[in-house]
């Protein structure tokens, strides 16, 4: 694992040329005549908020390397997918400064759905042929909610998805603020409940946000389902704070699995 100076997990010049380099991919691939006159252009939305990514899994990150080459642990190959996936929502991210008279509409649905199923493989890869680290623990978190931030956000000002849907995306934001809240008033912080039910509706919402960007998906339909795709997810966040609060016992749901 690279070391930041002693600290951390990703060098700040890795995040510096990480941004460069999709910053430079959607300069190339994507021409000038079909993206937005606004005062940012996207690849530059792209490689900010892919650098922004790196720096900040690379801060919170401090794990002594179990090997003398820092790179390659880095690039192993279950943390090259998830870093691939990361790319790909960085893509998505410089679609927001995109109208959606774009030619290049379809990208952001292709982008985030192949996203979805590296998602898929990164764990996989980790548990099989790859090794599970912190570091690759802390890129997957990060990149899952930075997706579920910047894909709804897309679909939304293109009209795709009801605002409503954005309330998911800042549940967990809410969640974290709520927790260190607690923490900062001393106040006791408990365990969540051990359910694997969070990270099957995490999927449900991944391809329901894959099929809302899709430019010929019935908008009327997708927002008459938003309410209640999203309802048991926004319970399942309602429940975890109230367990870790103290409000609700964690052993009840211990026993109801």
């Amino acid at each position: 694992m690279a070391e930041q100076h002693g600290d951390g997990a990703i060098p700040v010049e890795l995040s510096v040329i990480g941004g460069f380099v999709i910053a430079g991919i959607v300069g190339v691939l994507f021409p000038a005549d079909a993206m937005t006159h606004w005062l940012f252009h996207p690849a530059v939305v792209a490689g900010c908020c892919w650098a922004g990514q790196l720096w900040y899994v690379g801060r919170t990150v401090s794990v002594t390397p179990a090997t003398g080459d820092p790179w390659r642990y880095t690039f192993g190959i279950a943390n090259t997918v998830t870093l691939l996936r990361g790319g790909l929502y960085a893509v998505v991210a410089g679609f927001l400064v995109v109208p959606v008279t774009t030619e290049l509409v379809w990208v952001p649905a292709a982008c985030y759905g192949a996203g979805v199923v590296l998602d898929r493989l990164d764990g996989t890869v980790a548990r099989t042929v790859g090794k599970q680290t912190q570091l690759g623990t802390r890129l997957d978190m990060a990149f899952d909610t930075f997706g579920f931030v910047v894909a709804p956000l897309v679909a939304v000002l293109w009209g795709q998805l009801p605002a409503l849907y954005l309330s998911l995306s800042a549940a967990r934001y809410v969640y974290v603020a709520g927790i260190r809240w607690r923490r900062y008033r001393n106040r006791p912080v408990f365990e969540r409940p051990d359910s694997n039910l969070g990270k099957y509706l995490a999927g449900v919402q991944m391809a329901f946000i894959t099929a809302a960007l899709v430019p010929t998906a019935p908008t009327g339909l997708v927002f008459r389902l938003t309410p209640v795709v999203i309802a048991p997810s926004l319970m399942v966040f309602l429940r975890d704070f109230l367990v870790a609060s103290g409000r609700l016992p964690r052993e009840w749901f211990d026993r109801q699995r």
